[in-house]
């Protein structure tokens, strides 16, 4: 086979799988959904406002996960987007002090933050030989120990103006729900119908074979890295905006680095690199959002929520490695 055509095998082997997995995922995420709240009596859940404010859910773990997906395609993982979400919600708040004048530099200063991160990220893990694992972590916990130590409680909060961002709607549609439709069709594209993207599934899926054809796999990873920082960065601003000021404390208790890794698996992306993409991410956080209004209307705790949705996620892998292992047979 020649070097032109890897792109064009890699997006024949990965489209039957990818879109089965995200079809059976939005059924059985409409299944839940709609079943709780006839069972409930909760039939406004229903309804265009109820629907709008199910997938207004999917927004932030939604917008985390997109960055996730290119991270793993690689062959990475992250698992500093959760310090990283603290750190951009808490600088927008403190750089804007309700000052609508100052939300582009607050903007500006979480953004090159962002790709800093996400290149220190890329370093370690493509240039140093560094886990994944232990690099991003290690990030992850000295950005959230400078957080702690610097921000110890509230301070500022964000513009009126900026509170749009998680408040506003067209023609009934959240600005936030649109947003991360954008996105989540901008990477798709970027992921099915580029030439970097074919790239990147074959140095997830390859990485030897794609560096014998020319490809320079250190700069993938570390791009990618960079991506999922960037996402993470958006998901912070928007948790800043919808709660009005940020908080030191805001990605650790959303547990958006494991949750965004478990969506990104459901949705048949799978951890070893080169194979899955958007549409199963997406299907994977409506699961996850589904779930979530689910238990709401049936009133179940916390603490049993996690344990529901940790076996949900063993199961939904357990088959997905069971349906893998049938197709390469």
């Amino acid at each position: 086979m020649s070097v032109e055509t890897v792109p064009q095998a890699i997006r024949l082997q990965r489209r039957p799988l990818h879109f089965s997995v995200a079809t059976v995922l939005v059924f059985v995420s409409a299944i839940i959904y709609a079943v709780t709240a006839l069972v409930t009596g909760e039939i406004n859940q229903l309804s265009f406002e109820g629907l709008t404010g199910l997938f207004q859910r999917m927004v932030a773990l939604g917008l985390v996960a997109l960055g996730q997906t290119f991270v793993i395609l690689v062959g990475s993982i992250d698992l500093s987007v959760a310090a990283l979400i603290s750190v951009v919600a808490v600088l927008a708040s403190y750089i804007m002090q309700a000052d609508a004048a100052m939300i582009a530099p607050a903007i500006v200063v979480c953004v090159v933050v962002c790709v800093l991160v996400g290149a220190v990220n890329g370093l370690l893990v493509a240039y140093c030989g560094i886990n994944p694992l232990i690099a991003t972590l290690g990030t992850g916990l000295t950005i959230q120990g400078i957080l702690a130590a610097g921000f110890t409680y509230l301070q500022g909060s964000v513009a009126p103006a900026f509170q749009a961002f998680a408040y506003g709607d067209a023609f009934g549609i959240p600005w936030p729900l649109l947003l991360f439709l954008l996105l989540a069709a901008g990477a798709g594209f970027v992921l099915s119908g580029t030439v970097f993207g074919a790239r990147l599934y074959a140095v997830g899926g390859n990485p030897e074979g794609a560096r014998l054809a020319g490809i320079r796999t250190e700069r993938f990873v570390l791009v990618s890295h960079v991506i999922a920082s960037l996402f993470a960065g958006v998901a912070g601003l928007y948790l800043a905006a919808r709660l009005q000021s940020g908080t030191p404390w805001i990605g650790r208790d959303g547990i958006y680095d494991l949750e965004s890794i478990a969506v990104t698996v459901i949705g048949g992306t799978i951890l070893a690199g080169g194979k899955g993409g958007v549409a199963g991410t997406v299907a994977g956080v409506l699961l996850f959002a589904s779930l979530d209004a689910s238990f709401n209307m049936l009133g179940v705790d916390a603490f049993l929520k996690q344990v529901l949705r940790g076996a949900i996620i063993i199961v939904a892998v357990a088959v997905h490695a069971v349906r893998n292992k049938e197709h390469v047979a």
